[in-house]
């Protein structure tokens, strides 16, 4: 256990952790503080202003990062027919109908995104209790569910992460990795952050956007300026 505080505390040296840093700032110190042999994902986390137990304040929405996760994405794709030939040749890593929600039942999750088309919901829907609390249930409010398949293929694949306000009125979302450059990371922090407010619901009173901060997997918190974000 001495070991992991020694590198906490290495990798806190230098954060004030009461002052909020301008968003270019923040991600150098977060990578600058990376003290793993991985490449960490950098992680965006948003407080709102909102109370999720009210449907009229639910917050959920897609955004596509326009320098990618870093992620090799795996994602499966419930489809008949053409449909079914598209999203494999987009890319698609697992395609099926039947025999896919028998895999699925049976256990095996080999992916990180799940896309049908509008007439495999009620197939699908079979697994709700399965998908839903990993987060994977095709939803066309997230773009997971569209008789476009090559297009929510390349958006999986190119970096769409999805974000859904938890209990306490948090989203957050892995933005890139440690190894991106300094820009890379800030235009894909703002275009996070612009999908976020976009997202912004009607029963949403008051200061919407209350609290950012940044980090990497298992680096510190750095609190992030408003007002940076703003310009």
């Amino acid at each position: 256990m001495a070991k992991v505080g020694k590198r906490i505390t290495s990798a806190r040296e230098g954060i004030d952790r009461n002052k909020s840093y301008p968003l270019g700032e923040a991600l150098t110190l977060v990578k600058e503080r990376s003290k793993v042999k991985f490449d960490e994902t950098v992680e965006v986390a948003v407080n709102l202003g909102v109370d999720p137990r009210h449907a009229d304040q639910m917050v959920r929405g897609v955004c596509v990062l326009p320098n990618g996760t870093g992620k090799n994405v795996r994602v499966a794709v419930f489809a008949r027919g053409d449909k079914a030939d598209e999203a494999k040749a987009a890319g698609a890593d697992i395609v099926g109908a039947e025999e896919l929600v028998q895999q699925i039942q049976g256990g095996s999750i080999d992916f990180d995104r799940c896309i049908a088309t509008p007439d495999m919901m009620p197939l699908v829907g079979r697994l709700g209790k399965v998908l839903g609390p990993r987060g994977l249930m095709p939803n066309p409010k997230v773009g997971t569910v569209t008789p476009d398949v090559t297009s929510a293929v390349n958006d999986a694949k190119g970096g769409a992460v999805q974000f859904r306000v938890e209990k306490a009125g948090i989203v957050h979302a892995g933005v890139g990795k440690v190894s991106f450059s300094e820009e890379a990371l800030t235009q894909n922090v703002r275009a996070f952050l612009d999908a976020v407010q976009k997202a912004k619901p009607s029963g949403a009173k008051g200061s919407y956007l209350k609290r950012i901060a940044v980090s990497s997997t298992m680096g510190p918190g750095v609190k992030v300026d408003l007002a940076s974000v703003a310009e």
